[in-house]
């Protein structure tokens, strides 16, 4: 029997955490709870957590912040929860590493599909690069371990990337020097359509542009192609190795 996924529910309301704990458990997960950003390190400290679900909204600590540090330090995929209609706190958190965001209210079976999608993403290599053959990708002096998803910049420093960075860089690099517009980009990381106004996938690239060091918009690696969408200027190879 394969062993359960195991699910980290970040929540200060004691009867939200104990329904998605009890659902997530009736569908296959292993849902441990957590009512405090204190309570979510001592369950990160002694369990192997394969999601976290993180409420924005806590009594000792801002969601946010948690999401940051948890980014500095660790490639867990992240579920953020947000009050209704708070564009600015969804932003901030793609901005701080997470993975995708949940506005509240919301249905667990919403929950589900989200946090299933996040797995497989988080799991799966595009179809078209091998990973015996292609665990390493070069472009523009730079290396990518697509294994260990960690970034290696022009200056030769090693930096680590989230999921949702990895899958936003994969992506450009599996279509180099083709445009790709919003929609197209929210579906291939997301898996959903772009909501109206959503400008997370905007942030998203401007926060690998800063992992690449790439500062120039328009004359830059990814260049910004007016009323069109983004694309990585540069040609990629697979290397033997990124050492």
């Amino acid at each position: 029997m394969d062993p359960k996924d195991s699910i980290l529910i970040v929540d200060d309301d004691p009867e939200i955490r104990q329904l998605l704990v009890d659902y997530l458990a009736r569908n296959g997960f292993d849902a441990k709870p957590a009512g405090s950003g204190r309570e979510m390190w001592q369950v990160l400290d002694k369990h192997a957590i394969d999601l976290m679900v993180l409420d924005l909204m806590l009594p000792d600590t801002d969601g946010l912040v948690l999401c940051r540090d948890l980014r500095s330090r660790s490639n867990l995929p992240v579920l953020m929860l947000t009050a209704r209609g708070e564009e600015a706190d969804r932003i901030l958190g793609i901005e701080m590493g997470a993975d995708d965001y949940l506005v509240k209210p919301f249905s667990p079976r919403e929950l589900l599909a989200l946090i299933k999608g996040i797995l497989r993403r988080t799991r799966s290599l595009p179809p078209n690069l091998k990973p015996d053959s292609q665990r390493c990708l070069g472009f523009a002096g730079r290396k990518l371990d697509t294994a260990t998803r960690v970034l290696t910049g022009a200056d030769g420093v090693a930096t680590p990337l989230s999921g949702a960075e990895y899958r936003l860089l994969r992506i450009l690099l599996d279509h180099p020097n083709r445009v790709l517009n919003r929609d197209q980009l929210v579906e291939l990381i997301h898996g959903r359509e772009a909501e109206p106004y959503d400008r997370a996938i905007d942030v998203q690239i401007s926060r690998l542009r800063q992992r690449l060091q790439d500062t120039g918009r328009e004359s830059g690696l990814i260049k910004t192609v007016r009323g069109e969408g983004y694309v990585l200027a540069a040609a990629v190879e697979g290397l033997p190795s990124c050492e």
